[in-house]
């Protein structure tokens, strides 16, 4: 189902500082020093409602059985023993079998009588379930893995100790040895899905395979002790025996030895050896066999919008076009004379940007924390309870991994999230980005959003834990614009980075399109970078190079932006001073992630409901 594959990647595919939540005080509200709780959603009011719940509630069930590594990711550890292969024939057979089941199963109870939280969700449960069944005839599994997006590199994450699989238990130790079971076979199948797809002509482009390479040779050391997936022997939790350790240290030494070490090896070989020579030279989906209906089928499903390539593609230039304008009053308050793309060039160049050093720039994002926790409550009267961490992106992956990322925590709180900052090549991170990455990523943005989410009682948990990129990364953009209620942007040059950052989710409207459907090459996206934003070489190289790993993604950010402030502009021009935007914020935050037309029936609702106080 869409909703758990897109989560798996929230929540499961990314891997350490102190343990302090912005959100777990009080934020000031203006009225009360108490932040409101999360709300309790209706439940289920009729009879047909309680049972689609219950069949909401087994679906939901299947798909943890089916895929324990999300499980483990929200914290329910009963499958901890388990890696299946989701790419296998017979489990892709499996699930297009019980997709069907579950759809018939609903729709056999349609949704006359519904209202409220239970139409709404069952109109997403069998949006996902359709949506999943449509996509069967695009063969993701002969692209099971890229440099961006890697079962291979999240097993490392899972195995080191610091990812979502728990380290702290003999039973937890383990668990993990039986995990490499299912990831030998992993291995196995990937190898022989991208044969497949050699034959068939779904192959990567030749760039990614490149990329892709080198993290698999970073596993491949000579010493076992070395190796990332010795660390938790190095660890072992203080009551374990001294048998215990014993045993469990000669039995990781054998696994890590004997068929984690050979597993990347082996791909590591077959990428060398065979797949590279056969991969592609162009970068886009439309040199891929039936490549433009799978991308507009992409487009649809990342947008949850009806909007085409080409209009995506339009308002990308026009976004690009009115930030620049926007930009370049920027430069008169500094009293910047030249071009903008002179400035640009000085915003990159200037030492005065460039963190003394790594732990300078994690610190800088620790100081943001404290700022935004004493302001939160002017624009919200909701906070999660949930912790989170500000971590480095780990050395091995952060050469291809992005400027910064979230990984969600579990909802009791007992694995806080994790707030990722990349930290290779700082002169490439200047610190203009700061104050807008921190929103984005954490609070009010990422962390904010998806722990409130998950905390949502009353709710079928496919909708506590599902995932709509568009709603997810179109709220992360949207809480970049709060910077200066809440205490952020007082200094012009953020509030450029501000700028930067929508500018550049604007370019990634043109460039993404471009690639998979205009027939861009590589270099005409590296082109269009530099001419038309502030960014250096290491970032535009790799955040290209994701645009073609993972097509569409990158559009969820302006297109759900977009249709959040517009949804914002229309309850302020129609409750006027009645606007409070801690209401709407409320509004948005409460039912989860949503669809975007779906949102928008919501808030449209919402403003014809409030009743004004009496005067």
């Amino acid at each position: 189902m869409t909703v758990f594959k897109n989560l798996i990647r929230l929540s499961g595919l990314l891997l350490a500082g102190l343990v302090i939540s912005a959100c777990s005080e009080a934020p000031e509200t203006g009225a009360s020093s108490e932040p409101v709780a999360p709300p309790v959603a209706e439940a289920g009011s009729s009879e047909k409602a309680q049972q689609l719940d219950a069949l909401y509630e087994e679906y939901f069930e299947l798909s943890l059985q089916r895929y324990p590594l999300f499980a483990t990711s929200i914290g329910d550890y009963r499958y901890n023993d388990r890696f299946t292969v989701s790419i296998a024939p017979d489990f892709r057979a499996e699930t297009a079998r019980i997709n069907r089941e579950y759809l018939q199963r609903a729709l056999a109870f349609g949704d006359e009588g519904l209202t409220g939280q239970d139409l709404l969700s069952f109109r997403m449960f069998v949006r996902e379930l359709e949506r999943d069944i449509a996509g069967e005839q695009y063969p993701e599994h002969l692209l099971p893995m890229n440099q961006f997006y890697s079962t291979l590199n999240s097993f490392v994450q899972l195995g080191s100790g610091g990812g979502v699989h728990p380290f702290d238990s003999v039973k937890d130790y383990e668990d993990f040895l039986s995990r490499v079971d299912g990831f030998e076979q992993w291995v196995d199948q990937a190898i022989a899905n991208m044969q497949e797809g050699i034959e068939k002509d779904v192959v990567l482009p030749k760039v990614l395979v490149q990329r892709a390479i080198p993290q698999l040779e970073a596993q491949l050391v000579d010493d076992i002790e070395e190796s990332l997936f010795w660390k938790p022997v190095t660890s072992f939790p203080e009551d374990f025996s001294p048998e215990d350790q014993e045993r469990l240290t000669v039995a990781y030494r054998d696994t890590i030895e004997g068929r984690i070490i050979p597993a990347y090896r082996k791909m590591r070989d077959f990428l060398v050896e065979t797949y590279e020579p056969a991969a592609r030279e162009t970068a886009g989906m439309w040199d891929l066999p039936n490549g433009d209906a799978w991308y507009a089928f992409k487009v649809e499903g990342t947008t949850t919008t009806q909007l085409t390539p080409a209009q995506i593609h339009q308002i990308g230039l026009d976004e690009v076009a009115r930030i620049h304008e926007e930009m370049r009053g920027v430069m008169e308050d500094v009293g910047f004379e030249g071009t903008l793309e002179e400035f640009f060039v000085f915003m990159n160049d200037s030492p005065q940007f460039i963190a003394d050093s790594r732990e300078d720039l994690l610190d800088r994002y620790e100081q943001r924390r404290e700022i935004v926790a004493a302001n939160v409550g002017k624009e919200f009267d909701i906070a999660p309870k949930a912790p989170f961490e500000i971590r480095p992106v780990e050395r091995f992956r952060e050469k291809s991994a992005s400027n910064a990322s979230y990984r969600t925590g579990t909802p009791d709180g007992s694995r806080p999230g994790i707030f990722y900052v990349n930290t290779y090549d700082i002169s490439a991170r200047p610190i203009w980005t700061v104050e807008s990455l921190y929103l984005h990523e954490a609070i009010p943005g990422h962390h904010f959003q998806l722990s409130l989410q998950q905390e949502l009682e009353g709710l079928p948990r496919f909708r506590s834990f599902g995932g709509q990129t568009a709603f997810i990364e179109g709220w992360g953009l949207y809480t970049e614009n709060l910077g200066k209620p809440l205490g952020l942007y007082t200094d012009p040059y953020q509030y450029f980075g501000k700028l930067n950052a929508e500018l550049w989710r604007s370019i990634r409207l043109v460039v993404d399109t471009g690639l998979h459907f205009k027939q861009w090459s590589r270099e005409d996206v590296l082109e269009y970078m530099y001419a038309n934003s502030a960014v250096k070489e290491a970032r535009a190289v790799s955040e290209a190079e994701r645009y073609m790993a993972i097509p569409s993604q990158a559009l969820a950010y302006k297109i759900g932006q977009l249709k959040i402030s517009e949804l914002r502009a229309r309850a302020e021009a129609a409750l006027g001073d009645h606007f409070d935007p801690r209401d709407f914020h409320r509004q948005v935050l409460t039912d989860g992630s949503l669809p975007l037309s779906i949102l928008e029936e919501k808030i449209d609702r919402w403003i014809a409901s409030v009743q004004y106080p009496a005067d």
